[in-house]
């Protein structure tokens, strides 16, 4: 039976700060602990309704009410399920292989789970993020993957620093100012596919390392498109 101590504590990992304290996070929903469950992530605890833990033989869970999720849920509609999840330590790759993904400044959390979602489906295996993206465990950023965080490797840091340690690279910025990438023949190799904040696009600091500034030619009124939705069509590109 989950105590009065614990639905407080699986609350507060909705807050940043309690994430990083605790160093977990929490994951809601079938789909989403479906795909938890056939990862290599650790989970501390997973509370359920009674219903799903007789469709999940095997798998040790606190029986609780619809109403206990509710409480600890951090969305106005609670699941049938929620698991208190470890943070994982992601290994820096040596080499770049393929094509990686690097996110500078994305603020949005449905963007950047978005993103990964992409990533995912496209076979990118590998998301740079600057450290003032938003974070990689928020709620929102998690419900967006749709399972896709458990598969893509997601590393924060400094891309002043990360972008010139991938000699050699081929590195693509999204500019709207950039070449007709539908015209390019593009590196897909040994690249990186650099994606710009929201409203502000890439950061001026990070200009002198786009080797290759791209653009998605438009036909329409629209100033810009969202960068989740340049990212995969962008992405795209790179799979043909």
């Amino acid at each position: 039976m989950i105590t009065a101590n614990q639905k407080k504590f699986v609350k507060s990992l909705a807050q940043k700060k309690f994430r990083i304290q605790h160093q977990c996070f929490v994951v809601e929903g079938v789909k989403l602990v479906d795909e938890l469950l056939v990862s290599d992530f650790s989970i501390r605890s997973i509370y359920a309704t009674s219903s799903w833990i007789n469709d999940h033989p095997g798998v040790e869970a606190v029986p609780v009410t619809s109403k206990d999720l509710s409480i600890m849920s951090a969305f106005k509609s609670a699941h049938e399920v929620l698991a208190v999840v470890e943070f994982k330590s992601p290994k820096k790759p040596v080499t770049l292989q393929g094509v990686a993904l690097a996110l500078d400044f994305i603020q949005d959390p449905g963007n950047l789970g978005t993103i990964i979602r992409t990533a995912d489906w496209f076979g990118m295996n590998t998301i740079y993020c600057s450290s003032d993206c938003v974070d990689l465990y928020n709620p929102k950023v998690i419900q967006a993957t749709m399972g896709s965080i458990f598969r893509v490797q997601v590393l924060y840091g400094n891309l002043e620093e990360l972008l010139p340690q991938h000699k050699g690279a081929a590195i693509y910025g999204a500019l709207l100012n950039g070449e007709n990438v539908y015209t390019q023949t593009l590196e897909k190799d040994h690249a990186i596919l650099v994606m710009g904040n929201e409203s502000k696009g890439i950061s001026p600091k990070l200009m002198p390392f786009i080797t290759h500034p791209v653009s998605i030619p438009g036909k329409g009124k629209a100033e810009s498109l969202n960068v989740a939705s340049a990212t995969a069509i962008l992405c795209a590109e790179f799979a043909k």
